[in-house]
């Protein structure tokens, strides 16, 4: 039997009972809160590798849009083959076409092959030349003038020059030769040899002998005709594929000319082939000397002798009154008239020197003195630098297109 004693009250039990009975009682000594080091070591981490990265990722660029100008031209120039303030290159596409029609027989002939030249003088006094005087090609063939002729006096660059026929030598075909120069045998050993001389502008023809095959006179013109038109286009793509690198082709730089070649019978019995040749020469330029020669030329620019290219040819036409040059002459005159579009060249060396060593606002006003900088887009890395390194070599200038 239990006594009240034994019944202990809730209250005195917790008290009375043994730390070992309840783990929740324990008490432990208490200890001062540790210093957060690996917080602050992270965080300093996390800001010195972002001020890293800002460094690595600085820079120091300009972007510049050049100035560009129009103008209307109107004016002569004189160009020096592949050499000069105004250099030029000669380039020539040549093609074939052909085309199948029905042959109508053959005929026996034996005729000599002519055609118009245009004949030189560069001497100070006139220049006679007597009939059946010789002209030769650059092949050797002789063609020869019926009449006499008088060449009126001239210079270098401005020759005096008359047209005239001429009749090749000998019958045949082989002297159905397209647009060449030619020279006076007569005159070999004298200055006159490089004084008087003579070019055509198209080729030959009649030169045939032996038998040769016969054709519908309306069918062939017209297979002529479609030759002509399918080779125009091709002549065209083959003389731009040509042009060098930092050449321009303006319109009216280029001719093309056609030859009739000779009827051959076809491999189809009673068929006849009709071939054209077609040939394209044209003078070329290259862009930044005849920019500089056109703004040169134009008093309106006010043009200091800056570089430049040309935009865009299109709104230009050349016209020579001589014709294009021959591959063998030293110089070529020509006019230019239309509206051309000039652009400035940005030289990064010169741009990049200007501004070396500048803070953002002197830069921005050392880049005003210079023409062909239209707008000048300046970029700091990072955001508090607000000067440019002293090394120019350090510095990034880009060219950008302009948007308006």
């Amino acid at each position: 039997m239990r006594t009240l004693d034994d019944i202990i009250p809730p209250s005195r039990r917790r008290e009375s009972e043994p730390l070992s009975q309840s783990g929740s009682r324990k008490s432990s000594p208490e200890h001062p809160p540790k210093f957060p080091f690996t917080t602050i070591i992270a965080i300093g981490s996390v800001i010195i590798a972002s001020i890293g990265v800002l460094f690595y990722f600085s820079s120091s660029k300009v972007e510049i849009t050049p100035s560009s100008v129009s103008a209307a031209v109107q004016s002569s120039f004189t160009g020096t083959q592949s050499s000069g303030n105004l250099p030029y290159e000669i380039i020539t596409a040549q093609k074939i076409a052909s085309q199948t029609i029905k042959g109508t027989g053959t005929k026996t002939v034996n005729s000599s092959a002519s055609g118009m030249i245009t004949v030189y003088n560069t001497q100070a006094k006139a220049q006679k030349l007597i009939a059946n005087t010789r002209f030769a090609t650059t092949a050797g063939l002789i063609f020869r003038i019926h009449s006499a002729i008088a060449i009126p006096s001239g210079t270098s660059a401005k020759p005096g020059s008359v047209s005239v026929k001429v009749y090749a030598d000998q019958p045949g075909s082989s002297y159905n030769v397209g647009p060449t120069s030619f020279t006076i045998p007569g005159f070999a050993g004298t200055p006159q040899a490089s004084q008087v001389y003579a070019r055509s502008s198209a080729p030959m023809t009649g030169g045939a002998s032996g038998t040769v095959p016969v054709a519908d006179p309306a069918t062939e013109k017209a297979a002529r005709s479609a030759l002509v038109a399918a080779l125009a286009p091709d002549l065209l793509s083959s003389l731009k594929a040509q042009i060098p690198a930092g050449y321009v082709l303006l319109s009216g730089a280029a001719t093309t000319t056609y030859q009739d070649l000779d009827l051959a019978p076809s491999a189809t019995t009673g068929m006849i082939d009709v071939k054209e040749q077609g040939t394209a020469t044209a003078v070329v330029f290259p862009n930044a000397a005849l920019a500089t020669a056109i703004a040169s030329s134009v008093t309106a620019i006010g043009y200091h002798g800056e570089p430049l290219t040309l935009k865009s040819t299109d709104g230009l036409q050349l016209s020579a009154e001589r014709g294009l040059p021959d591959p063998n002459a030293a110089s070529f005159s020509f006019s230019l008239s239309g509206t051309v579009s000039l652009v400035y060249t940005v030289d990064p060396a010169r741009i990049a020197a200007a501004i070396a060593g500048k803070t953002r606002s002197a830069a921005e006003v050392a880049l005003t003195n210079y023409p062909e900088v239209k707008r000048a887009v300046i970029i700091l890395r990072p955001f508090w630098r607000q000067s440019f390194p002293d090394d120019p070599s350090a510095i990034s200038v880009e060219t950008v297109a302009d948007s308006y």
